[in-house]
């Protein structure tokens, strides 16, 4: 039996998902979207993980996704999801409004799926050898994930449609200069420093990181005052949890707090 498609690991309060199809480019399948299905609704449950970080083996992230298995798709039953369904609902959907925070660590090509995949990461780490792009075009194929929706959010406007009409790949460092990735780090120190940064955000209130990613996701979507009056109620409601009462005796006492998420 070969190795699944895609690994999960935990180390420490670190859940680690791996992509492992490094003969095909990582390239999304049925049976790693199945995997994710599994997964994530196991990690987000768990109390003892705090934050997700996702990578891959090989020399790429992810390519995008099998186009063979979706062509394949377009014959299963009506009514019934085909690949780019599961895809979008069960996967990236998810991840874009998951309860702890989500690190992307780029180990290598990052393509079509595989960016709208990364565009759902609250961070984006990545190698040094890193190419990032859409891909799209190249092959007549329209992202239908985020590819022309989300990411002239996260980059500007004429570096989204310089990705999306040319087909090329930028550097890590290109992304990173337009605010696409956090950091860029030697390939060989990755996943090393995905996991350190994982393990200091691991150390903050599980319960103020869910509002914070919930208020900021929702805040391109709104005008200044709606997204302030929505931070505003949010902020109330904590003020009654135990992290912030925690949080608040902790500093006045000199001491590490103790959060319990609630």
């Amino acid at each position: 039996m070969s190795e699944a498609a895609l690994l999960f690991e935990k180390r420490g309060s670190v859940a680690w998902l791996t992509m492992n199809r490094p003969e095909a480019m990582n390239s999304i399948s049925l049976e790693m979207i199945a995997l994710y299905e599994k997964y994530l609704p196991e990690i987000a449950d768990d109390d003892n993980v705090r934050v997700l970080a996702i990578t891959a083996t090989g020399r790429a992230f992810c390519a995008g996704m099998d186009l063979k298995q979706v062509l394949e798709s377009t014959t299963v039953s009506p009514g019934e999801q085909d690949v780019l369904d599961r895809l979008c609902d069960n996967v990236l959907g998810p991840l874009r409004d998951f309860p702890k925070p989500v690190i992307a660590s780029l180990n290598g090509v990052t393509l079509a799926g595989g960016l709208e995949l990364a565009m759902c990461a609250d961070l984006v780490l990545a190698a040094q050898s890193a190419k990032i792009g859409d891909a799209h075009a190249n092959f007549g194929v329209y992202p239908g994930a985020g590819g022309a929706a989300v990411l002239p959010r996260i980059v500007p406007l004429n570096v989204a449609k310089y990705l999306l009409l040319t087909g090329r790949t930028l550097t890590a460092d290109q992304m990173q200069h337009h605010g696409f990735v956090n950091e860029v780090f030697p390939a060989e120190a990755l996943v090393e420093e995905t996991q350190a940064l994982a393990e200091h955000i691991s150390g903050n209130s599980p319960l103020a990181m869910q509002r914070m990613k919930h208020v900021a996701n929702r805040a391109n979507d709104a005008n200044r005052d709606a997204a302030l009056q929505h931070e505003q109620v949010v902020f109330r409601k904590h003020q009654r949890s135990w992290d912030f009462q925690e949080g608040v005796a902790a500093f006045g006492e000199k001491r590490k707090p103790q959060f319990r998420g609630r």
